[in-house]
């Protein structure tokens, strides 16, 4: 049976990453690169997809999942009568060249206390279940070829054969210990001896000492340290070392509903994370990390000088070829299909992403380091481009598959592309055409007040001319578009916060971004509650809490909630069920920096208020 996604933790060494469920099986990985494809993808089809998973021979017992402290090593505990044992997962992390590791998987189980009989399964399944591959087993462990891969499991206890995998069962006592590694076979086709426990143990020290040394760099200190450091693990794991950009999510097509359409590969990097990104990052310290994913956004800036448009997302190496492929052999996690790699919204016009792209400049400049008048150059033509476009339809934040519209974030935030371009090129006294961008501004910011607004709901609506809701409009206040205290916002702010079935957008102190039957979006099914547009509330009300104390009382009681939607390791998907399970691609990146940036605002509010 699947396993509920919450089940699952995340281990990874900034290349790829792995989910290990909380019964020691590893059911998603991709090797080498993160939307390289899987070679264990049982989480999309516990047949065919392929697992690599270690416990007690019956599966009986209790387990326990924890992550060392401040670290990213997993460790998955196993209780039976007869006895406990603590299996540790990691990739060791490497920064410097030669890295004969880098791409190592290491499983390192030890009985605890009194005597364990353990099973392993190791059953890989190479470019999505859809290429074979040759076994061959030695002493030292088994070999996996392909004809383009060949990886291999070395072993410190013997394995068999079991259909194209490999298994093994052995009874290990108190202070036994047994070591997996799952890594790049050599040219010779024949598995390498594993390291001795020494080596193996001074791989866990190195990569436990690496972690804890990062995680120091944050500055956070406030009521939920554990949690914002978590989340900063957590986009940790989603950088891709070699660019510094960060992924949305490690995995495609977990779906949104159960048994529906819904379900897409968010292994990618969006523009429009960049700012939150940013923002949160320097917030609590990591200005070395935005650093480097700033240099990512500028390289796909400059694709401006010829093309004159930019995609809303990227392959994290900066690629742009995300073509979209339905992968109808597998059956999709619970039989969720289609399962999809790559992703056609890539394609999409979405003007939001200029109003993101520009106010993570404006940051950049304001707290990094200072623009250069070369890049200048290219953020003006973004800005021109804006005055040029703002005008017409696009497929919006939420990437609908429907027709165009007038959305109203849209609008939004190409007033932030002109109102961040204009405060640029004043403070940094940069040529510009300055009366062009102020009066395009100042006409966005009337048809948004004018067009945007319904005098029914007495709320900002999702696109021009709709009635329909859109939890994206919390974001108005929060890139100053308008005060927080500002009638209209407040009465926005309410009916979103309304129960949706009174009309609103919430649900048990959950939001969705949108209600289906109000939006279309082109694609049938419904979705759950947003897990981000419960952060965005949290900060809506933070700052409406300036001026009104019981809203920002209910900030905090509202985002201590939002904590409990977490799994047992404090990661969340990109949607909340209505019996809590976790649904979405997991874990989802936007979710953890609207959690840091929510902490950390709340927190400074509620300081200055001494509640």
């Amino acid at each position: 049976m699947y396993k509920p996604i919450e089940n699952y933790g995340l281990i990874g060494n900034m290349h790829s990453a792995a989910l290990v469920a909380a019964d020691g099986a590893i059911d998603w990985y991709c090797f080498p690169h993160f939307d390289s494809p899987s070679i264990f993808g049982a989480i999309l089809d516990e047949n065919k997809g392929g697992s690599f998973q270690i416990g007690p021979v019956d599966g009986a017992g209790r387990t326990q999942q924890f992550y060392w402290p401040e670290t990213n090593v997993l460790v998955t505990r196993f209780f039976t009568p007869d006895g406990t044992a603590e299996l540790i997962d990691f990739m060791p992390i490497t920064v410097r060249e030669p890295a004969p590791t880098r791409h190592w998987l290491i499983r390192y189980v030890t009985v605890t206390r009194g005597t364990m009989r353990l099973r392993v399964s190791c059953h890989p399944r190479f470019n999505y279940s859809r290429e074979g591959h040759r076994t061959t087993i030695n002493a030292h462990g088994a070999t996996f070829s392909s004809s383009s891969l060949n990886l291999e499991l070395s072993a410190s206890v013997p394995l068999k054969p079991d259909g194209e995998g490999v298994s093994s069962e052995c009874t290990l006592h108190e202070g036994h210990k047994a070591t997996f590694i799952f890594r790049p076979g050599g040219d010779h086709g024949a598995c390498s001896p594993s390291p001795s426990q020494d080596e193996t143990h001074e791989l866990l020290v190195s990569t436990i000492t690496f972690w804890r040394k990062w995680l120091s760099s944050c500055t956070y200190r406030g009521r939920w340290r554990e949690r914002v450091e978590r989340s900063a693990l957590v986009l940790k794991l989603l950088t891709f070392e070699p660019t510094g950009a960060i992924i949305a999510a490690p995995t495609t097509s977990l779906p949104e509903e159960i048994g529906g359409g819904r379900n897409w590969d968010y292994r990618y990097t969006w523009l429009r994370d960049a700012a939150f990104s940013l923002y949160a990052l320097i917030r609590i310290g990591f200005n070395s990390e935005s650093i480097r994913f700033m240099q990512w956004l500028s390289d796909r800036c400059r694709a401006l000088e010829s093309t004159r448009s930019l995609q809303i997302m990227y392959a994290a190496d900066g690629s742009g070829d995300l073509s979209e492929e339905v992968l109808d052999h597998l059956e999709g996690y619970k039989q969720s299909r289609p399962v999809r790699i790559g992703n056609a919204a890539h394609q999409q016009f979405q003007l939001d992403i200029y109003g993101e792209l520009m106010d993570s400049m404006y940051l950049h400049n304001k707290y990094s380091s200072p623009i250069t008048y070369d890049f200048w150059t290219v953020l003006r033509n973004i800005a021109d481009l804006v005055c040029e476009r703002w005008q017409e339809p696009d497929r919006g934040v939420w990437e609908v598959r429907g027709e165009p519209q007038h959305f109203l974030y849209s609008k939004v935030m190409c007033w932030v592309a002109l109102d961040r371009a204009i405060r640029l090129a004043v403070k940094r006294s940069f040529p510009s055409p300055l009366e062009r961008w102020i009066e395009t501004r100042d006409e966005l910011y009337e048809d948004v007040m004018h067009s945007g607004w319904s005098s029914t709901r007495q709320a900002f609506t999702q696109s021009y001319g709709s009635e329909a809701l859109d939890a994206a409009n919390l974001i108005m206040p929060l890139v100053f578009f308008m005060a927080p205290n500002d009638p209209r916002f407040l009465s926005t702010l309410d009916a979103i916060n309304t129960p949706i079935s009174r009309g609103g957008l919430a649900s048990g102190g959950l939001l969705y971004r949108y209600y289906n039957k109000d939006t279309q979006d082109g694609l049938a099914g419904q979705e759950a509650t947003f897990n981000m547009c419960g952060f965005w509330l949290v900060e809506a009300l933070t700052r409406a809490g300036r001026t009104s104390r019981p809203r920002l009382e209910e900030a905090r009681l509202l985002f201590e909630k939002l904590l409990t939607h977490s799994n047992h390791l404090g990661l969340y998907s990109e949607e909340t069920g209505t019996q809590g399970e976790a649904l979405g691609n997991f874990p989802q990146a936007i979710t953890h920096l609207a959690l840091i940036s929510a902490a950390y605002n709340l927190d400074l509010a509620l300081d200055h208020a001494s509640i």
